[in-house]
């Protein structure tokens, strides 16, 4: 027979197992090994992801032209915020028809949202919610320097499991998909990651955890393969969608372009004539470091950074001009107004933009007029007649001549004067090495390869 311990033995054995339960400092702690670059991708991606539900009404199962049946099923979906006031990116299927769309954060944080822009055709759209306070966004990637069977990482309301995480590695690049009859997509990234029907608006994340593509499609009756449309090519069409002409009826009349892959601001392409850029003192080739204090390194960037900010206020722009740094003020007009260029702007730029031709390729250049230039029946839209050409200079030692026509130099048109200046203004074209040109010739294309410097100074 055993006899029961007295009360103060109980006591202490209830102490004892109470200290052995309390956490030891250090032990809560993540080991390095699990803190692995799929965990750190996640956690640093998951706050801005948010599942999509809502419900729809869909024909009935064997519904026809006399026959309206229909039925209530409930749609799932996900999305990411790409602007901290609310801006959500995501698949327009997933909000097409939806009469609540109810958005939910990962740390549950619940609202609705609404439907501000989209395009059936690729399949996009931009909801918002109004949280009162600013949120997390995605840190983007770009999908133009991707390679096949690198690792990658979907986050996605799958299957209505909010917030499932699955990983695996690109399968190929420019695949075209055709998922019914009137739904089809162009250049998608395919991947073995799983996407399933929930998925689809969420991020496809690289290993450093930034957006590549949105996941869009899963292949019936296949396992281990699914589809997203690549980032630079959603948010292009992002940035049509919120663009503030669109959205606010105004403009800033500048067209723009990446400066570089690793989001180093952005070089205005052109410049609208009596566009509110142009009254400002913007030219092509400015380099926008950013604007209204927001950072630019793609053409969305400006359009968000421009949105709400109303008309006549002034708007501060950073910009790098000639390896140095400028500020200008932008003052936004009403869509298609012409405003006044401001006595302020520069009146040398063109003399400048001639000297540059002149330093990096050896040659005067004048526009070709519209009229003219429609005479030579050629796939290009404009150019720039050779006017002289610099004596041992990079055009002479191409052989380009007086009278020669230039349409074109690497990836760039030269139809104008703005696309010239873009072009010579550009801080890495000397150091580029040879660019390939194309020129007219007596009605024939020609082209070839000019080494662009600044070695001699017109005399």
């Amino acid at each position: 027979m055993h006899r029961l311990p007295s009360v103060a033995a109980r006591l202490a054995f209830l102490s004892a197992v109470t200290l052995l339960a309390a956490p030891t400092p250090g032990l809560a702690e993540v080991s390095e090994l699990r803190m692995t670059p799929v965990v750190r991708a996640v956690e640093a991606a998951a706050p801005s992801v948010v599942n999509i539900q809502g419900q729809k009404t869909v024909p009935a199962a064997g519904a026809t032209a006399g026959n309206n049946a229909s039925r209530e099923v409930s749609g799932m979906g996900t999305g990411v915020v790409i602007d901290p006031r609310g801006y959500i990116l995501t698949n327009h299927h997933v909000v097409a028809g939806v009469r609540q769309i109810n958005v939910t954060f990962a740390d549950r944080r619940h609202y609705i949202a609404k439907v501000v822009a989209h395009d059936a055709r690729t399949d996009l759209a931009v909801i918002k919610v109004n949280a009162g306070q600013d949120l997390p966004t995605i840190d983007f990637g770009t999908s133009s320097d991707l390679m096949t069977g690198e690792s990658v990482i979907a986050i996605g309301n799958a299957y209505g499991y909010e917030h499932t995480v699955t990983r695996g590695i690109i399968s190929q690049l420019h695949r075209d998909v055709q998922v019914s009859d009137t739904q089809s997509y162009d250049d998608l990234i395919q991947t073995d990651a799983s996407i399933n029907p929930g998925n689809s608006g969420g991020p496809l994340l690289s290993i450093e955890g930034k957006m590549i593509g949105v996941n869009v499609a899963v292949r019936a009756g296949a396992q281990g393969i699914g589809f997203a449309i690549p980032v630079d090519a959603a948010l292009g069409i992002t940035a049509q969608l919120l663009s503030i002409e669109r959205m606010e009826n105004t403009w800033h009349g500048m067209e723009t372009a990446a400066y570089s892959t690793d989001g180093d601001g952005l070089v205005v392409r052109r410049v609208a004539n009596g566009g509110p850029a142009a009254a400002c003192g913007l030219r092509p080739g400015d380099v926008v470091r950013s604007i209204n204090h927001s950072k630019t390194s793609r053409p969305l960037d400006v359009e968000l950074a421009l949105l709400g900010a109303g008309l006549g206020k002034s708007i501060p722009v950073e910009v790098i001009r000639d390896d140095e740094p400028v500020e200008i003020n932008l003052s936004l007009a009403a869509r298609g107004r012409r405003v006044q260029v401001a006595s302020t702007a520069p009146t040398d730029s063109a003399d400048r933009h001639d000297e540059r031709a002149w330093d990096l390729l050896g040659m005067d250049l004048e526009t070709v007029p519209r009229g003219e230039f429609e005479k030579f029946s050629t796939r290009y839209r404009g150019g720039m007649r050779v006017v002289d050409v610099r004596e041992t200079g990079p055009a002479e030692k191409q052989g380009i001549r007086a009278g020669d026509i230039l349409v074109g130099m690497h990836e760039w048109e030269t139809a104008s004067e703005q696309d010239l200046r873009y072009i010579t203004t550009r801080a890495n074209l000397a150091s580029r090495g040879p660019v390939k040109f194309y020129i007219l010739r007596d009605g024939e294309t020609l082209f070839g390869h000019i080494a662009c410097g600044e070695s001699a100074r017109r005399r």
